[in-house]
């Protein structure tokens, strides 16, 4: 048996590619346990067998992170890897404290030993933050490459919160898929929008595997990250999305410096509703940490269905989950929408029931509005429940989903949708343009 015993922590997804690419086949080494944190229900499960590879018969066992001295302790864990996002750096560092003092290493994996090479120009889209505007970047990267004659396909990083066996390669070409893969409220956000542009949307657990099948109907591959983590891919355009309303996180958060630093491309989205100091201060930021990078603002132009008749309308907001948890915002586009056209906003807080009372008693900082929360059956009832008992004329949702798809309500539906929209030069249009000018042929020699 190997001296190394690692555990990894993570959030169920950049941590089970760091160890498919970086330690499934090695045999130094064991993995005895990962951790689990951002995500409910994670922990508690096991990574199956048939990801895991022969070296480990009985998969690989998820513990909560809450757990993880008792584990060093227990597991006589030698090494420790950090495999999350969207996390301070003084909150990256309290856990290599923690795992110090317990008597192991601490490490973070870089992309030399995480990235995988393809065969296809990859485009990738990340941010320093979760809910800086990633989403509508990525589908204004693909609009554009699809213009100029590409066959695009994108690469979702992963949320595989359901059966991981079953997770392991997925392709999406129609909404109908959704329901076939039973996508969570968190993974629709995401692959719908994609899907509605008329694009193929890969995802799940292994990525080589993936980023074989994705390569082999694609020109140029369109990596879509997640949270503010590292493309899977090695790319070929990096495309950063930093948050105008939040000035300073460029600097502060775990892995998005690390993004901003090796970033092809800045975009600075929301200055249209953001100070304009704020946007001074981002340009200041990035070129002290990148200066050969391009730095482009943008603004996220909010419109919504039939507006005219919203004006004193009560309405409850329901915002994109993890943009208000883990990303700390208190409100989104929603909520904007809703101030914009004069509507009356109900506080959902006092008809929250189940799981989602106890989010809102976990992110105390989430203001009158709704996390669409759905990773499972029971956060899905959640949802409904509350939308329902709220005393509202309509739901106006700020996320890039139609709950009504999945969701029995007793209120009509109106969307808030938002995309990117740069301001003055260069644009996206003229960067991609520039870079893949010689079309299908020169991109194929990148």
């Amino acid at each position: 048996m190997p001296d190394d015993r690692v555990l990894i922590m993570g959030a169920a997804g950049r941590d089970f590619h760091n160890f498919n690419v970086a330690f499934r086949s090695r045999t130094d080494c064991d993995v005895v346990a990962f951790t689990a944190a951002q995500i409910p229900d994670i922990e508690g499960r096991t990574y199956p067998p048939s990801l895991a590879g022969p070296r480990y018969p009985d998969g690989i066992p998820i513990h909560p992170e809450s757990e993880l001295v008792r584990l060093i302790r227990d597991l006589a864990v030698t090494r420790v890897v950090f495999a999350y996002s969207d996390v301070s750096h003084a909150a990256v560092m309290h856990r290599a404290s923690m795992v110090l003092a317990a008597g192991a290493d601490f490490e973070l994996l870089g992309p030399h030993r995480t990235q995988l090479r393809s065969t296809r120009p990859v485009v990738s889209v990340c941010a320093v933050r979760t809910g800086a505007g990633k989403s509508p970047t990525t589908r204004r990267v693909g609009r554009i490459l699809r213009r100029l004659g590409f066959r695009v396909v994108a690469v979702r990083h992963p949320m595989p919160y359901g059966d991981l066996a079953k997770q392991a390669v997925q392709r999406f070409a129609t909404l109908d898929d959704l329901d076939r893969h039973e996508c969570t409220v968190e993974e629709r956000e995401e692959y719908e929008p994609l899907l509605e542009d008329g694009g193929i949307v890969y995802a799940g657990v292994d990525y080589e595997p993936i980023l074989r099948r994705a390569e082999a109907e694609a020109d140029i591959l369109l990596w879509d990250g997640g949270n503010n983590d590292l493309p899977f891919f090695v790319p070929d355009l990096h495309v950063v999305v930093a948050d105008a309303h939040r000035p300073g996180h460029e600097l502060a958060y775990h892995p998005g410096e690390a993004n901003a630093r090796a970033a092809d491309v800045v975009l600075i989205n929301k200055v249209d509703t953001a100070p304009p100091e704020n946007v001074l201060a981002i340009h200041h930021n990035v070129h002290a940490l990148n200066p050969r990078a391009v730095v482009i603002e943008a603004a996220s132009p909010i419109r919504v269905d039939d507006p005219a008749d919203l004006r004193d309308r009560r309405v409850i907001v329901v915002e994109d989950g993890p943009t208000l948890t883990h990303g700390g915002m208190a409100h989104g586009a929603g909520w904007l929408a809703a101030r914009r056209y004069g509507c009356k906003i109900v506080d959902p807080r006092p008809y929250a029931v189940g799981t989602i009372h106890a989010a809102y008693a976990a992110y105390p900082h989430i203001g009158p509005v709704l996390p669409a929360l759905g990773y499972g059956p029971a956060m899905l009832h959640d949802l409904e429940q509350t939308l329902n008992a709220a005393e509202a004329d309509l739901v106006l949702v700020g996320t890039p989903i139609d709950p009504g798809r999945f969701l029995r309500l007793n209120k009509p539906v109106r969307r808030a949708r938002y995309d990117v929209q740069e301001i003055g030069h260069p644009t996206l249009d003229d960067l991609l343009r520039i870079r893949f000018a010689g079309g299908v042929e020169a991109a194929a020699a990148v």
